[in-house]
């Protein structure tokens, strides 16, 4: 049994229409700066500090936008600054003088007091700038005009304690591609939630979305950036970005993938990149299957924009046996993604969460990626079910995991994902890898080809376990010390895994087995 074509891929027409009519629109995603400035921060004046009422709120001074400058000092999110640095504001009324204040604690509501950190306005030849406080913090900001009145808040503004640098210019990779893997930290880690639909997640508000997701333990969000070549989502924006990270939450762009224009897919993904997400997963199914010189385009395209160390997953079919044209082994080959993120949806399947579990294991396991489940919240999945994943994933050594997905998760389903963890003592992780032999085909005989080809450069690699492929394997084993049964035991996994996979060059659909 195989894993449906979930929710994502239907009613196209229908999510193009809903996001232009109901997403945040898309930032830019531009320079901005922080430059050390050597002006204190401003007190604000005692006068500032009489009780807020109607007529002290002046709507004729506010604030148009506010962005990082100068340029050499910042990252691809405007609305990130680091402490000390320097925003660059604009809109109506404002002048010379004016102090900006900012929340005393991160998303405080800010006011006039005199503990609000503050600092004045000041004229350069970039505009009117301000540097940020060093005890200012991530939130929303407003300038006090004097006479204790205030303008409407802008922001938030996303404050760091570490220096920022514009992204550097995009190059091909400089170190051989097999020799990339995961980096650093995974943006994987933790619990993680995935949105389809901004709108439709508590109904669009930031606040709301924040909240449920500190409440339930949430510290990644895998939001919709686009659909195939020419639909990018502007809900995934740098605005947005912002907004999660003042906030404590990563955000990294999902884009679904279709491998009829793979350049133009890759660009989108870039872009999501740009917008300042924290990484990018590939979701690529059905319609990639036997598309192999269309993954490899794409691969080579996205790594050309991002770089060679940028963090990208694939999240697509558990089940690698079911999906034997599936290009698993380019998208997460040399090059490629360094995180595999198989949806692994129990109930749509049909299966348990220890069966689910056990066979992606044994599918997933050969391609040498950490792997962070995915599992499902909707179809009212019961809760007990949800929280065995959560311990399941933590039984089988995985970093992280997350759940598809917001906008269906039923309050039992919240619940269940903020219970607290306890030891898993009733499942035994499962160690075993695909037994290929002779008359086996697919991916998974693809990518042991491309390895025993590193051994025997004479192999094949069409994808089908074929009689060379059967006596080179036996001729592998015997060199190695194994016996020599020409079937593909966890011994003979570990042994090819140990080598590199060969490049292949693909052209048309892809292997021919």
């Amino acid at each position: 049994m195989g894993t449906r074509v979930h929710k994502r891929t239907t009613l196209l027409a229908v999510a193009a229409l809903a996001v232009a009519a109901s997403a945040p629109a898309a930032l830019a995603a531009g320079p901005g700066g922080t430059a050390p400035a050597s002006g204190a921060p401003a007190s604000v004046p005692r006068s500032a500090s009489a009780p807020a009422t109607a007529s002290l709120h002046v709507r004729n001074v506010r604030i148009a936008s506010a962005s990082c400058t100068p340029a050499a000092r910042c990252g691809t999110n405007p609305r990130q600054v680091s402490v000390r640095g320097t925003l660059l504001l604009q809109g109506a009324g404002l002048r010379a003088g004016m102090i900006v204040v900012f929340p005393s604690t991160p998303n405080a509501h800010v006011s006039s007091r005199r503990s609000t950190p503050g600092a004045h306005l000041r004229l350069t030849s970039a505009g009117l700038v301000v540097t940020v406080p060093s005890n200012a913090h991530s939130g929303r900001i407003m300038v006090l005009v004097g006479g204790g009145r205030y303008t409407s808040v802008y922001g938030p503004i996303s404050i760091v304690n570490h220096a920022l640098h514009p992204p550097r210019a995009a190059t091909p990779p400089a170190v051989a591609p097999s020799l990339l893997g995961a980096v650093g930290p995974s943006p994987l880690e933790g619990q993680g939630m995935w949105i389809w639909y901004v709108s439709q997640s508590d109904g669009g508000s930031v606040a709301a979305i924040v909240a449920q997701a500190h409440a339930a333990g949430v510290t990644t969000l895998f939001i919709k950036s686009s659909d195939g070549a020419s639909n990018y989502w502007g809900q995934f924006s740098s605005q947005l970005v912002a907004e999660l990270h003042a906030n404590g939450i990563r955000a990294c762009a999902w884009q679904y993938v279709y491998g009829t224009n793979p350049r133009g897919e890759a660009l989108l993904g870039a872009q999501a990149v740009a917008a300042g997400a924290d990484c990018l997963v590939i979701d690529a199914e059905a319609e990639y299957e036997g598309r192999y010189a269309a993954a490899q385009t794409y691969i080579r395209e996205l790594r050309a924009h991002v770089g060679a160390s940028y963090p990208i997953a694939l999240a697509s079919f558990p089940y690698v046996s079911y999906h034997e044209a599936e290009p698993y082994s380019v998208f997460l080959g040399p090059g490629g993604a360094q995180y595999n993120a198989p949806q692994m949806y129990w109930k749509a399947i049909g299966t348990s969460v220890d069966t689910v579990y056990a066979n992606t294991w044994i599918g997933n396991r050969i391609y040498g990626r950490p792997i962070y489940p995915l599992g499902q919240t909707y179809e009212s999945v019961a809760p007990a079910d949800l929280i065995r994943f959560r311990e399941e994933a933590v039984d089988y050594g995985a970093g992280g995991w997350s759940f598809w997905d917001w906008q269906e998760t039923n309050a039992a389903g919240w619940r269940a994902l903020a219970v607290p963890l306890a030891p898993l003592t009733s499942v035994t992780p499962n160690a075993e890898y695909p037994e290929l032999h002779k008359g086996s085909k697919g991916d998974q005989v693809l990518w042991l080809q491309e390895h025993l080809a590193s051994a025997i450069p004479s192999q094949e690699t069409t994808g089908n376990f074929g009689s060379q492929t059967t006596a080179d394997l036996a001729s592998f084993q015997a060199s190695h010390g194994l016996p020599a049964t020409s079937v593909a035991t966890p011994e003979t996994w570990k042994a090819l895994m140990a080598l590199p996979a060969v490049a292949v060059n693909w052209t048309g659909g892809g292997p021919s087995g």
